[in-house]
């Protein structure tokens, strides 16, 4: 718990960084983090396509500085957060408990009957699903006013890679790309902004950012450090994901 961790000083914890594991849905059902701020970040130290700006959130501020961003976070004088976009987390490579050596998913009692040991011998790893149903106070999660949307999203490179059925870093990705920003300025406006129906790039793209805006995308979870896989158009495609970053969730 916050009280855990901090003691005297949890009253003084305004956020709580969700990680790559865990959306609202997971820790809204979790009645001590209602009050929380929650924020979906990237990782800031690799400048591949498939990596920066994977996870963001979107403020509404007057001005970009520490200040407004600050009274941002706490929520202070009409500053707010007004979207989170982050990866579905089921794709997490610990989202369903499953054996790290043959990947086999359990259910949480199948675990505890077989006392964390996978029929092969390996260890079954709990899955931060499983983990939030122990931490969790509700059986749906209890969004507050507050709290604003979140958008499941995958970087941009990998929507086109699986849209055409080709690599990540391909020239035919790179050209799609290239093309997208520039006509629209940045990634984060192609995925949540954009027209992209005028964009004139390859019909079978738009439809699969436009899937992933609808939700319209299957997810099969992962587990014991095995990636999920994403389902689009009717085809199973792995999803190749650079390393999470942990959350609470994640122990």
């Amino acid at each position: 718990s916050l009280k855990d961790c901090y003691g005297d000083m949890a009253d003084y914890i305004y956020l709580i960084e969700l990680g790559l594991s865990a959306d609202t849905s997971y820790a809204d059902r979790i009645s001590e983090l209602r009050c929380l701020t929650f924020l979906t970040n990237s990782d800031a130290h690799s400048p591949y396509v498939n990596k920066l700006a994977r996870e963001f959130n979107r403020f509404e501020m007057e001005s970009i500085s520490f200040d407004e961003l600050k009274m941002a976070i706490i929520r202070e004088k009409g500053r707010k957060p007004v979207l989170n976009v982050g990866l579905p987390p089921e794709e997490g490579k610990y989202n369903e408990s499953a054996c790290i050596r043959c990947f086999k998913h359990y259910t949480l009692r199948e675990s505890i009957i077989k006392n964390w040991t996978c029929s092969c011998g390996g260890t079954i790893k709990k899955g931060v699903k499983d983990r939030v149903n122990e931490l969790a106070t509700y059986d749906k999660p209890q969004h507050p006013p507050h709290r604003p949307p979140y958008l499941h999203l995958i970087p941009l490179s990998e929507i086109i890679a699986m849209a055409l059925g080709i690599g990540t870093n391909t020239k035919g990705v790179k050209k799609i790309w290239d093309a997208l920003i520039e006509r629209y300025g940045s990634e984060v406006a192609v995925l949540v902004d954009a027209d992209v129906k005028k964009s004139g790039v390859d019909e079978r793209v738009i439809n699969a950012i436009t899937a992933f805006r609808e939700g319209r995308v299957k997810v099969h979870p992962g587990g014991g450090g095995q990636y999920g896989r994403i389902e689009l158009s009717g085809e199973k495609l792995a999803a190749n994901r650079p390393e999470p970053q942990r959350s609470l969730f994640d122990y």
